[in-house]
């Protein structure tokens, strides 16, 4: 009998890629720059977020995704971390819910409004700290409500119960920062990879790893596991410095059951795995290309279908829940690719391509929904269930009704395996906990009158508890007032000296405009001929700030090109400055005169 070349047939052999038109695409947006091996990026049926650059602590922009186009720069922005934002992931059964992890060591919780943003939010409804260091990771359980993991760089992975707010367990086998995490369907598994070149699979509730795999000829950088077909498959680089893949037996780590090389690109690849269709896609961090495979239950395993090209390399990619596809145009997969040279979102749909316009149940089975299985008591309590399925012929556009609630609580230590996570946080910051506080221009705060800053915890009776610095865009203030304390009042208000302020300069400005800024440190002849004003030679500590403000308020006036005859009075009465000074000021012999401002 002579010898045929068996060929495979598949239904996906022909699937393309087709890239919105540009109007479809999100244009204008400052793409983070940062260099840590995530996407950056997160997509549901509803919203598409993205991490952006940002001078001075974390954001990141949350746009509907109806509004494609051109972004303006000034576009609302999600900014209350203190560090870079390095994950952000969508709830998958709450549609407005997002949870954020940053440099700051903390996890975050926003409720995103309806229709999206329309100023600035630095409010998140949950924030948790437990973690020492910087957290690089966070992933929802898929079949639990309010479950959520956090990986940092203090080697630990911890389990949060939103319901609670607060972790109730901690994963601490790993000996090195946490790569990447991946679940099975029904989240009783848990696969990591690590920096220490391990491969491991655990049990989340117990923290027992059941198998580990050391990966000495593939260094495994990805993982993601194959759906219920009980493998995993992971990326990494060969002894030989070239990008590979490999399929593992999750029940077995001793040795990968096939090994394959890609290229020989140094760029990270993205494994993302559908199971509805049993495609695999692997994408290349700083490459434009996107190859897809099809799994099989028996050898060779991997089928190499085709490959998309692009001349734009992408940073990361966000894929689109199965809800959320085009199921009239045959998509099965949607990418949205991060272009950061042309600060483009561009998304991109893989069509099976075929000539009926009807429904195609063949390529769209029964697939995980917006429903949750279990609670988190449930899941805690040691239940496993598979996730509940949805038709996308009828329910794909249904809504969930689930709200999240913000647990309240207050303060108290966080034991997990009998350890006090709080105790191995560092201190926080004086940035933190507003003892002396830089704001950011465009951090909420308005100019007054007076053209002093009123920030948050500073009321319009208060204004000259801060000082205005003529320093360079962006423009900051200097705030050295305690949150909600009233200023003139012993302990109400902090000092800062002149060393530690030009230090600051030094750092934010060029030379320059240091010189410029030098007159703002230079107040000591102020508050001399403000003294001598007042006629007293050993002032009292609240006499000596009252002075300091009056000071400074007039040379505010002279700065704004307010009129001056009232320089000339003995005590600042009658001119424009007396109004900015607060009650218990005129007790000092300084009375507020007219509080008439006269040009300007």
């Amino acid at each position: 009998m002579s010898w045929r070349p068996q060929y495979r047939s598949s239904k996906f052999r022909n699937v393309y890629g087709k890239v919105a038109s540009r109007e479809h695409c999100f244009d204008g947006i400052p793409i983070t720059k940062n260099v840590h091996d995530n996407h950056f990026c997160a997509v549901n049926a509803r919203f598409l977020a993205i991490v952006t650059e940002s001078a001075g602590g974390g954001s990141f922009l949350v746009i509907p995704l109806e509004q494609t186009g051109r972004i303006e720069p000034n576009y609302p922005k999600v900014c209350g971390h203190q560090g870079n934002v390095l994950d952000i992931k969508w709830n998958p059964f709450i549609e407005n819910i997002i949870a954020s992890c940053s440099e700051d060591t903390s996890v975050r919780i926003w409720e995103i409004p309806e229709g999206g943003l329309k100023r600035n939010m630095t409010e998140a409804v949950l924030e948790l700290y437990g973690h020492s260091r910087r957290v690089g990771l966070v992933e929802w359980h898929p079949t639990t409500n309010n479950i959520l993991f956090s990986a940092g760089y203090d080697y630990k992975v911890l389990i949060w119960n939103l319901d609670i707010g607060e972790p109730v367990k901690m994963i601490d086998c790993h000996t090195d920062v946490i790569l990447c995490m991946s679940f099975n369907t029904d989240g009783s598994l848990l696969a990591t990879s690590c920096k220490d070149k391990k491969l491991r699979v655990v049990e989340p509730r117990s923290g027992r790893v059941l198998q580990e795999a050391s990966c000495k000829n593939h260094r495994v950088n990805r993982v993601v596991f194959l759906g219920s077909t009980k493998r995993l498959l992971t990326t990494g680089v060969s002894r030989w410095n070239t990008r590979q893949i490999a399929l593992w037996d999750q029940e077995d780590l001793s040795m990968p059951l096939i090994e394959e090389e890609i290229d020989g690109l140094s760029g990270l690849l993205f494994p993302f795995y559908d199971a509805d269709t049993h495609m695999l896609y692997l994408a290349g961090k700083g490459d434009g290309n996107i190859r897809y495979y099809e799994i099989g239950s028996e050898k060779p395993y991997l089928s190499y279908l085709m490959e998309f090209r692009s001349p734009a390399p992408q940073k990361g990619l966000g894929v689109m829940p199965k809800h959320g596809l085009d199921v009239s145009a045959c998509e099965v997969f949607r990418f949205y690719k991060l272009v950061t040279l042309k600060g483009l979102i561009e998304p991109i749909s893989m069509i099976v391509p075929r000539r009926s316009e009807t429904y195609q149940e063949d390529i769209y089975p029964m697939t995980p929904g917006t429903e949750p299985a279990l609670t988190p008591d449930e899941w805690l309590s040691g239940v496993n269930r598979d996730p509940i399925l949805m038709s996308l012929k009828e329910g794909y556009k249904r809504t969930s009704k689930i709200v999240f609630k913000a647990p309240v609580r207050e303060k108290k230590s966080v034991v997990v395996n009998g350890i006090d996570l709080l105790e191995n946080v560092p201190p926080r910051t004086e940035n933190e906990v507003g003892s002396t506080v830089l704001l950011p221009w465009a951090q909420g705060g308005s100019l007054g009158p007076s053209g002093l800053f009123w920030g948050q915890g500073l009321s319009a009776a208060q204004p000259a508890a801060a000082f205005w610095l003529s320093a360079p865009s962006p423009k900051t203030v200097v705030r050295s007032v305690q949150p909600g304390a009233p200023c003139f009042k012993p302990g109400g208000c902090t000092q800062m000296s002149s060393v530690m302020l030009l230090i600051f300069l030094l750092i934010k400005s060029s030379w320059n405009n240091t010189r410029k800024c030098w007159g703002n440190i230079e107040e000591a002849g102020f508050l001399a001929e403000c003294m001598h004003r007042v006629g007293k030679s050993n002032p009292s500590k609240e006499e000596v700030r009252c002075c300091r403000c009056i000071a400074r308020a007039a040379e505010l006036q002279k700065q704004r090109g307010w009129k001056t005859e009232g320089l000339q009075s003995r005590r600042l009465c009658s001119s424009p400055a007396a109004a900015l000074l607060p009650s218990p000021c005129s007790s000092f012999g300084c009375s507020s005169g007219s509080r008439t401002r006269s040009g300007g």
